[in-house]
């Protein structure tokens, strides 16, 4: 009997005809994005998973492709809504046609991004943040710390290149009562994928040496508001809530309060508001 022998081109082929007919559809499909990259011509690639709810464990995965004649229209309405970039990590909700392409296998062409799903996704994950640090009864740690009454040995987290940095040092250093600050730079990466781990190292770096301090500063000024999710993670968030000195922030965040602001000892709105909060400290 004379066997039927189909090339690899022949078979796959094959596949992409019943996948286009059976498929002719675009669907609705909701997923995380497990890595993102916009390549030199102007698509972006995701890697796109799904994780048992019980165990965490991957239960599926495949890759999407956004188009460039599409994908800034895309991206700029999701930064619009959510004030966030698209980025790993994050669950998104989409509409795609399904393709198998004989070389490439098998993708889904996303035509649409619905930026209102993964805004509920992150205000549901940061309330499950909020809600963990103080089932371990650390969210107010840092607030409940004594502050000094001369906070003048100052650890400053920032970036040499971030506005904010040199706004608060100028009006420190040009108070009006002449008052004598002694400031010791840390830095880290304010912003981006790196931004939390990088600003968790400055913490330990400072608490090596936490006898030579009175306070922590962390600070940002300029550049745009997005891509801050680093400051809305537990990780951090943790850290800042048990560190041992008072810890104030100048983020400047122009709406949402961040979980980091509702830790620590204070909040402040902008750096040079922080350079305030110290200054008056020593008039009162």
């Amino acid at each position: 009997m004379e066997r039927e022998v189909l090339s690899l081109y022949e078979l796959t082929t094959l596949v992409r005809e019943v996948i286009s007919y059976s498929f002719e559809d675009s669907y609705w499909i909701k997923a995380e994005i497990v890595r993102i990259n916009e390549n030199a011509s102007g698509h972006c690639y995701l890697e796109l998973a799904e994780r048992s709810e019980h165990t965490d464990t991957l239960i599926a995965q495949c890759r999407g492709i956004i188009w460039r004649n599409i994908y800034g229209a895309i991206a700029a309405h999701f930064r619009n809504v959510t004030r966030r970039e698209l980025e790993a990590g994050m669950k998104i909700l989409f509409r795609a046609k399904i393709v198998f392409h004989q070389v490439y296998g098998f993708s889904l062409h996303i035509q649409e991004i619905d930026p209102h799903y993964t805004l509920g996704e992150m205000v549901a994950r940061k309330m499950q943040i909020i809600a963990q640090l103080k089932r371990e009864g650390i969210f107010d740690m840092n607030q409940k710390l004594l502050f000094p009454l001369v906070p003048q040995r100052i650890a400053i987290i920032s970036s040499k290149t971030a506005a904010g940095y040199n706004d608060f040092v100028k009006h420190l250093h040009e108070n009006p009562y002449r008052y004598k600050f002694q400031l010791q730079f840390f830095q880290a990466t304010m912003q981006g994928e790196r931004a939390e781990k990088s600003i968790i190292h400055a913490l330990e770096r400072i608490f090596q040496k936490v006898d030579h301090f009175d306070v922590v500063v962390m600070i940002r000024g300029g550049g745009s508001q997005i891509d801050l999710s680093c400051f809305d993670s537990y990780l951090l968030a943790s850290h800042v809530a048990q560190f041992p000195l008072p810890v104030l922030t100048g983020i400047g965040h122009e709406q949402d309060e961040s979980i980091v602001d509702m830790v620590a000892h204070r909040a402040l709105k902008t750096p040079t508001a922080v350079a305030d909060f110290l200054i008056e400290a020593l008039i009162n």
